[in-house]
């Protein structure tokens, strides 16, 4: 049986960084598909499979979070925190790709349980190869756990 490809949910407000995100996966011929979020509360229902999120079959569980800080409604950090306390989801992978080098932020994100925190390049190309190593970190070497913590 071929497994589907993984889905990587991208959590971003800012519709330009969404748009370089979209072409540098199309650019490094990433085809894992992306479900794009503009704020906190949707990342939360998306990830409790609430609401409109309700269809596991249109809206899967991401194998990788890609979270921005700086959200509307409910910040970066603020979903990261929240995930990181549901049994059902805590071992998701976050990466918080962000603009802010602040020490403050950096920290704060390791403290609630980010896996890695990177800061958004500037040019695309960098873009384009912080994405593709992403991709092949995480979603093709890293070892996965099971989603929740009961094994299930």
């Amino acid at each position: 049986m071929i497994e589907p490809v993984p889905t990587i949910l991208v959590v971003e407000d800012n519709l330009t960084d969404v748009m370089l995100i979209r072409r540098a996966f199309a650019k490094a011929n990433l085809e894992n598909p992306l479900h794009v979020l503009g704020h906190g509360d949707a990342a939360v229902d998306y990830l409790a499979g609430r609401g409109e999120y309700a269809d596991r079959a249109q809206f899967p569980l991401p194998a990788l979070i890609l979270l921005d800080l700086k959200l509307p409604r409910r910040s970066g950090l603020e979903v990261l925190d929240w995930l990181r306390g549901q049994e059902m989801l805590r071992r998701i992978p976050a990466v918080v790709l962000t603009s802010s080098s602040q020490s403050r932020d950096v920290d704060r994100a390791y403290d609630l349980g980010a896996n890695s925190y990177l800061v958004k390049p500037v040019e695309f190309e960098e873009l384009k190869e912080m994405l593709s190593k992403i991709n092949v970190y995480w979603i093709h070497l890293n070892v996965k756990p099971t989603v929740n913590a009961a094994g299930q």
